[in-house]
């Protein structure tokens, strides 16, 4: 485990702290010396196998202070969680940090971090909550969803002797040209078009309508202005397309033999039941999920939490970097994403402060619940967790240690364990909370209450007015 720094809070006021951080001398060298070694890996020096330079012919080559330059880079973050986990604080939005100068060999390192932090909750009643849960129902509509999908999953293509309509598929030979001249990738042979689908170039399937096996006919089109290939946004471009298959997508018959084709089932009834009963489940779970937060919520409602609108600002930062770094794994640019919604990040951030406040409000109330309660996680919950992240029952003992002494060096493994103490407390209120049916819930909230109707001069009360 990396060396702990050792930090000093103070309370700035407005959910927001600065945190003096000192990093140990044997930490910063430490660190020192693997920087090193990762530039030697890089590095060519005579007499010295290439990625093989050690860390005293790095450090006397590039010089102490570019290299520690590079260390103290690269220690921050974890250096920066550790010191949130020594100072027992939520964290929210990005940390300020005034950085000193660099120290003298042996002398530990030194910077400070303002930072947001989540507020403090005063806690109402959290245990015996009554929230609203509704029961799963499965209608006929949705199994016959689901069994036309299977439908559409085992249907067949059969070659028909007539002209193409919308809905069949087409066997195609096609060359594109721009101005007379043919472009790369504007060719293929055997290409297999859905009518209708609206896949290709916008109008190019319109066209192909009524072409019959060994038609021809020249598709003119017009690439779209946002079209990946630049060369070609914009351009007029003409397709000598040839005919060569007419093919009408077949369903099976939802009857015994589809049953047994779409998954060994003995009949279509037994197929219907499995079905049912699958949607029932999933409903189930998004039942609980959703249960879940009301019951969080409803916890919320019944505390007294404040939260000063800077924060809740840097939360809806937060959680727009977070959906940006989704949308990135996803293989989609975030900027991208934004001209589809036609807004500026701003614009996006502000329109999901709501969403931050009541975030930060749910995260105070599990905190307070988490001190209140005296929950507490121990290693092994945190090892369960990390070999759940890893794989779970597949993971290794050996996976499981690596996880956790990254963690530990990361400085992330307190932030795991706050995680699961505010899980662990959302179980709490889960447990004690009486499930009554959403049609009460909405009836209750709607009650008029004499006493609180004479405080608010006739005007009419609901909880959390």
């Amino acid at each position: 485990m990396a060396a702990a720094v050792t930090t000093k809070t103070t309370d700035l006021g407005d959910s927001r702290v600065r945190l003096e951080v000192e990093v140990p001398s044997e930490a910063l060298e430490s660190e020192l010396r693997s920087a090193a070694a990762e530039l030697g890996r890089e590095m060519r020096v005579p007499g010295f196998r290439s990625g093989k330079v050690p860390a005293e012919v790095v450090l006397r080559q590039v010089g102490r202070e570019a290299v520690m330059d590079e260390a103290v880079r690269r220690g921050l973050p974890g250096w920066y969680e550790q010191a949130v986990a020594d100072a027992g604080i939520a964290a929210v939005g990005d940390p300020k940090l005034d950085l000193a100068d660099l120290p003298e060999q042996g002398a530990p390192l030194a910077f400070t971090i303002e930072v947001g932090v989540v507020p403090p909750a005063k806690l109402g009643d959290y245990k015996g909550l009554e929230v609203g849960r509704r029961e799963p129902t499965v209608d006929d509509e949705e199994v016959q969803t689901e069994l036309e999908r299977l439908r559409e999953s085992l249907a067949s293509l059969e070659t028909v002797e007539r002209a193409a309509a919308t809905g069949d598929f087409l066997v195609i030979d096609f060359v594109g040209s721009v101005d007379g001249e043919p472009f790369e990738g504007g060719d293929a042979r055997g290409h297999l078009v859905e009518l209708g689908s609206g896949r290709l170039i916008p109008g190019f399937e319109e066209q192909l309508t009524g072409l019959s096996a060994g038609d021809e006919r020249d598709v003119n089109v017009k690439f779209p202005d946002d079209y990946p290939a630049e060369n070609l946004a914009g351009k007029d471009a003409t397709f000598a397309v040839e005919a060569k298959e007419v093919k009408e997508k077949r369903l099976p018959e939802l009857d015994d033999d589809f049953a047994v084709e779409a998954g060994g089932y003995d009949s279509i009834d037994e197929l219907r039941a499995d079905l049912e009963q699958r949607i029932a489940e999933a409903q189930e779970r998004a039942i609980e999920g959703e249960f879940r937060e009301a019951v969080v919520d409803a916890a919320v409602e019944g505390a007294d939490v404040t939260v000063p609108h800077e924060l809740v600002h840097a939360k809806a930062h937060e959680m727009w970097h977070r959906t940006s770094r989704r949308l990135a794994q996803q293989g989609i640019d975030p900027q991208r994403y934004l001209e589809m919604v036609g807004k500026e990040e701003e614009e996006l951030v502000t329109e999901s402060e709501p969403d931050a406040e009541q975030a930060l409000k749910r995260e105070a109330v599990l905190n307070a619940i988490v001190a209140a309660e005296g929950i507490q996680v121990s290693d092994q919950e945190i090892s369960e967790a990390l070999r759940e992240a890893a794989g779970g029952a597949d993971a290794s003992d050996k996976q499981v240690k690596r996880a956790l002494k990254r963690a530990r060096a990361q400085g992330a493994d307190e932030a795991l364990r706050e995680d699961i103490a505010m899980r662990k407390a959302v179980d709490l209120l889960v447990e004690n909370a009486k499930p009554i049916p959403v049609e009460q819930a909405a009836a209750r909230d709607k009650l008029w209450t004499p006493d609180k109707k004479e405080e608010g001069a006739g005007e009419l009360w609901t909880p959390g007015s």
